[in-house]
C-alpha cells in the first residue's frame, strides 16, 4: 500500500527548519502504520514507543528530564540505537503521556538534530477533556484521512490508472471512461479506510469489506462511552446516527430538530465538536459569499455534517452492494449524498483546502462546495448522473463571475469556456486543473 502523504513526510525530513512532526487523524486512517514504513523506506532504524502498550516509557518523561536521558531511554527500551539524522524516533499513543506531548517543545528548542514523529488516538479530545498543555507553534502539524481514490487505485495494482488521473491525461481518461468508473463505483462501496482496502484488494469481496466496515464503526461507538462522561454519551450518538438521514435530505443542511422531540442546538453543539474533533465528522458551513478568505464569510449556525470516509456513510446507510452493478445506481443513493462525501474527501485529501458550500439570502440558489485553491474561490457542482443542468451554477457565475468553475459527474472530460466539466474519478486532481488556469490568466 502506498500513500501520498510520503511526499509531504519527505519534504518535512528535508526541511531544514523541521520540527517534531504531530500526526492528526481518525482511528484506523494508518498513522501508526504510515509512520513505520516511512521509517522504513527513509531511514537506517526506528525508535518506536507506544504508550498505550508500553506505559512504563511514561518515566523517560519524568520531571528534570533532559535530551541525554530521553535519548538513552528510547534506545533501552526500543532496543535500537538513536542516532541523529539516521533514526526515526516514533511516540504513538502520545494522548496517554501528557509529559511526552510537551517533551516535543524540549526537543524542537534543544535537540532539532533529532527525528521524531508523534501521534496519538482522539488526541484532541484528550487534549480538551484533560486540559493537557500543548506544544502550540513547536510542532509542524499533518492530518491523515482515509485513502483517496488514486490511492485506492494503487492499492488494487490499478498504479497505471491512477497516473492517467494525476497527469490529467484527458484523452486516455476519455478511452478509459468506463473502466474509470467501474473502480470508482467499488471505492463508493469500499471507502478508503486501510483494513478494509486492504481486505477488498485480496479478496475482492464486497461482503468482507462490509464486515470489516462494521467492527470500524462499533469501535467508534465504543469510544463515545470510553472518552465522554456517561451524560454526554446519547447525544454523541443521536449526532452520530443523524448524518445518514440528514444527508439524505434535498437540503442537506443539519438540522438539530431533526434529533428528537424538542432537540436544541445548544444540547446538541458539545456532541457535534466532539465528533468533528475525534476527526470522524467533517463540518462544511455555509457561506454567503465566496470572498478570500473563506473562513471570514462562514455562518456559525448553518452548515453540513459529513462522514469521514464514504464505505462508512454507506455502511451505516446499509448501502447494498447490488446497487454497485445495477447501472448507476450507486451515485443516486441517499439523493447524491454518496456522491457528495466522496468529493468532498478527494477535496479534503489534499492539506489546507478550506472547503464550505454557498447558498444565496433566501435559499434560492445552492452550490454544493466552494473550495480556496490557491488566490481562487471555486465552484463545484456536484451531479450524481449524466444531467448536466446547474441552475445554480449559473447564478453564482452571474453574481460572482469567477474565474473558473467545476461541475462533477459521470460525464467525461469537457471544457466549456470558464467551465471545466470534471468526471467524478478526476475530481481529486482540481487542485491541479486551477493551478494550470492561474497560469493561463
Amino acid at each position: 500500500m502506498d500513500r501520498k502523504v510520503f511526499k509531504e513526510l519527505k519534504i518535512w525530513k528535508e526541511r531544514s527548519g523541521r520540527k517534531p512532526l504531530l500526526i492528526q487523524g481518525a482511528r484506523q486512517v494508518g498513522k501508526t502504520w504510515l509512520m513505520r514504513e516511512f521509517g522504513r523506506r527513509e531511514y537506517a532504524n526506528t525508535a518506536y514507543l507506544s504508550f498505550a502498550d508500553q506505559p512504563e516509557a511514561a518515566a523517560i518523561f519524568e520531571p528534570g528530564y533532559t535530551v541525554q536521558g530521553i535519548v538513552q531511554g528510547i534506545s533501552l527500551l526500543t532496543g535500537q540505537p538513536v542516532e541523529a539524522g539516521r533514526t526515526l524516533i516514533i511516540l504513538d499513543e502520545v494522548q496517554e503521556c501528557e509529559r511526552a506531548l510537551n517533551s516535543l517543545k524540549f526537543m524542537r528548542e534543544n535537540a532539532p538534530e533529532y527525528h521524531i514523529m508523534a501521534a496519538g488516538s482522539l488526541l484532541g479530545v484528550a487534549v480538551r477533556a484533560r486540559k493537557m498543555a500543548f506544544p502550540v507553534g513547536q510542532v509542524d502539524m499533518l492530518t491523515l484521512r482515509p485513502l483517496c481514490f488514486e490511492e485506492f487505485l494503487m492499492a488494487l495494482g490499478d498504479g497505471a490508472l491512477a497516473q492517467v488521473i494525476s497527469s490529467m491525461n484527458v484523452g486516455l481518461m476519455r478511452a478509459l471512461h468506463e473502466k474509470l468508473l467501474r473502480r470508482l463505483k467499488e471505492y463508493l462501496y469500499v471507502g478508503g479506510m486501510p483494513e478494509v482496502v486492504a481486505a477488498y484488494a485480496e479478496s475482492h469481496d464486497f461482503s468482507e469489506a462490509r464486515r470489516i466496515q462494521k467492527q470500524i464503526i462499533q469501535g467508534y461507538e465504543r469510544d463515545f462511552a470510553k472518552y465522554t462522561a456517561v451524560k454526554d454519551v446519547p447525544r454523541i450518538h443521536a449526532v452520530w446516527n443523524a448524518v445518514p438521514q440528514q444527508l439524505a435530505k434535498d437540503n442537506r443542511k443539519f438540522v438539530y430538530k431533526y434529533l428528537g422531540e424538542g432537540a436544541r442546538a445548544r444540547e446538541y453543539e458539545m456532541a457535534v465538536e466532539w465528533l468533528i474533533i475525534c476527526g470522524l465528522l467533517h463540518k462544511v458551513p455555509r457561506v454567503s459569499k465566496p470572498g478570500i478568505p473563506l473562513a471570514a464569510y462562514e455562518s456559525q449556525s448553518a452548515f453540513k455534517l459529513y462522514s469521514l470516509d464514504c464505505g462508512l456513510l454507506g455502511a451505516m446507510s446499509r448501502l447494498d452492494a447490488r446497487s454497485l452493478v445495477e447501472g448507476n445506481d450507486v451515485f443516486v443513493e441517499f439523493k447524491g449524498a454518496l456522491t457528495e462525501q466522496y468529493v468532498l474527501q478527494e477535496l479534503l485529501c489534499r492539506q489546507d483546502i478550506p472547503v464550505a458550500y454557498w447558498e444565496a439570502d433566501g435559499g434560492t440558489a445552492e452550490v454544493d462546495f466552494v473550495a480556496q485553491m490557491g488566490g481562487l474561490v471555486v465552484p463545484i457542482e456536484v451531479k450524481a448522473g449524466v444531467n448536466l443542468r446547474a441552475r445554480s451554477l449559473a447564478s453564482y457565475k452571474q453574481r460572482y463571475a469567477p474565474g473558473c468553475g467545476i461541475r462533477t459527474s459521470l460525464a467525461p472530460w469537457e471544457r466549456q469556456d470558464w467551465l471545466y466539466n470534471m468526471p467524478l474519478y478526476a475530481i481529486g486532481s482540481a487542485e491541479t486543473l486551477v493551478e494550470k488556469t492561474e497560469a493561463e490568466t
